[in-house]
C-alpha cells in the first residue's frame, strides 16, 4: 500500500493569538485515514481534507463502544525541524489497546511514514511558543452497521491533528479524592485507551465542583492510588525520591509518566512504583515527608498538584521543594530539540 495525498483546495485561516489556542479547538487542514475489512484487512490508505466521517446510526462503535484512541505530539523546532516524541512507544500502546478491545492491528512504521506526510503538509498549524504543540489523535471506530453483540468486521483509523498547550497550563491543581465511583476496573479495560473510561468521569466529576481534576482509587478495594483525570501522579518524598502507583492493571502507562521515570533515574534520583494507599499520601503529606506533587501527561506535560480533598479535609504540599520544574523544563528542552538525550525518544521528521 502506499499513501495518497488529496490537498485541500481551500486551506483555513490559522488561529491568530497562539496563547488562545486552548486544547483540541481547532483543528488542521488535513486528516489521515484508512479502512479495514475483515476480508480485505486495512485498505485505502489516504490523507484528505479535514471532513465528516459518514457513517450508520447502527455502526457497533454507537452501542458497544468498540473505540481506541491515542494521544501523541510533535513539535516545531527554533530551527524550523519537526519533532515527534517518542512516536514508536505511542505506536505500540495503541496496538496492545486494539488487541484488548478486539480490533485489527495498524502496521506502526506504515502508519508513521503517513502521519510524517500529514505533518509536513500542515505544518504551518505548528505553534511556535515553548510547550506548545501539535496534538496528534489517532482512532480507530467500530463501523459495522448491526446491532449483533459482537466484533465488528469493519473499522475506519484516522489521525487528526491539533495546535494544543498544556492542558491545565502552570495551573497548580486541587484534587478531590473520590472514594465512592472508579473510573475503570482493573481486569476491565483500565490500562487502555478506550473512550468508555473517560466517559465514566464525567458524572463524578460533575459532582466535585471547585476541584481540577479526580484522583481515583482502585477498583477492588477503594484504598490504592491510581490516576488523576487523564495523568499519572508523582510524589515527591523529602525533595530526593520519586513515588508513584505502579502499573497494577488499574493505571494507564503513560509515555510521559516513564520518561519522567528515565529521566528521574539518569539524573540519579530514587524511583519507587508500588501500590500506595491513600492512608499513607495523607500521613505523608501532613508530616512534611511528601514535599511536592505533580501530574504527567502528553496533554497536561507535568501539572504541579497544590493539595488534595479526602474525607472533608484539604492536604497542602509545602513545595519545600521543585523537582517539577526541573523535569517540566528538561523534558521540554528535549522535545523542541534544545537539549540532547541519550533515550533516542526524539524522531526528526525529514
Amino acid at each position: 500500500m502506499e499513501w495518497k495525498i488529496e490537498k485541500a483546495r481551500k486551506l483555513k485561516p490559522v488561529y491568530k493569538d497562539e496563547n488562545q489556542i486552548g486544547f483540541g479547538k481547532f483543528l488542521t487542514d488535513h486528516m489521515l485515514i484508512m479502512y479495514y475489512d475483515r476480508e480485505k484487512g486495512w485498505y485505502d490508505p489516504k490523507i484528505i481534507k479535514m471532513s465528516e466521517i459518514k457513517l450508520s446510526p447502527a455502526a457497533l462503535v454507537f452501542h458497544y463502544g468498540q473505540e481506541i484512541f491515542e494521544g501523541m505530539k510533535a513539535f516545531l523546532g527554533n530551527d524550523g525541524k519537526i519533532r515527534l516524541f517518542r512516536p514508536r512507544d505511542n505506536m505500540n500502546r495503541f496496538n496492545k489497546s486494539a488487541r484488548r478491545m478486539m480490533i485489527p492491528e495498524i502496521d506502526s512504521e506504515f502508519v508513521l511514514e503517513g502521519l510524517k506526510k500529514l505533518l509536513f503538509l500542515d505544518k504551518r498549524w505548528f505553534p511556535k511558543k515553548k510547550g506548545n504543540a501539535l496534538y496528534i489523535r489517532p482512532t480507530i471506530i467500530a463501523t459495522e452497521p448491526t446491532l449483533y453483540l459482537k466484533p465488528s468486521d469493519e473499522y475506519i483509523f484516522f489521525i487528526i491533528l491539533a495546535p494544543s498547550s498544556g492542558i491545565y497550563g502552570l495551573k497548580e491543581l486541587r484534587l478531590y479524592v473520590e472514594d465512592k465511583y472508579v473510573r475503570a476496573a482493573i481486569g476491565g479495560t483500565a490500562e487502555v485507551k478506550t473512550g468508555g473510561n473517560y466517559a465514566a468521569a464525567f458524572y463524578p466529576s460533575s459532582l466535585r465542583k471547585g476541584y481540577d481534576a479526580i484522583l481515583w482509587l482502585d477498583s477492588r478495594e477503594g484504598n490504592y492510588l491510581q490516576e488523576v483525570g487523564t495523568m499519572n501522579i508523582f510524589f515527591v518524598e523529602e525533595g530526593k525520591r520519586l513515588i508513584t502507583p505502579e502499573l497494577d492493571g488499574g493505571v494507564l502507562p503513560g509515555i510521559t509518566r516513564d520518561s519522567i521515570i528515565k529521566l528521574a533515574r539518569s539524573k540519579g534520583y530514587m524511583v519507587v512504583e508500588k501500590r500506595i494507599p491513600i492512608h499513607e499520601v495523607i500521613e505523608k503529606t501532613q508530616n512534611g515527608i511528601y514535599t511536592e506533587a505533580f501530574g504527567t501527561g502528553t496533554a497536561a506535560i507535568i501539572s504541579p498538584i497544590k493539595e488534595i480533598f479526602y474525607k472533608g479535609e484539604n492536604y497542602t504540599f509545602s513545595f519545600s521543594s521543585n523537582l517539577r520544574n526541573e523535569f517540566y523544563e528538561k523534558l521540554l528542552n528535549i522535545q523542541f530539540g534544545i537539549e540532547k538525550e541519550d533515550f533516542n525518544w526524539v524522531e526528526t521528521v525529514e
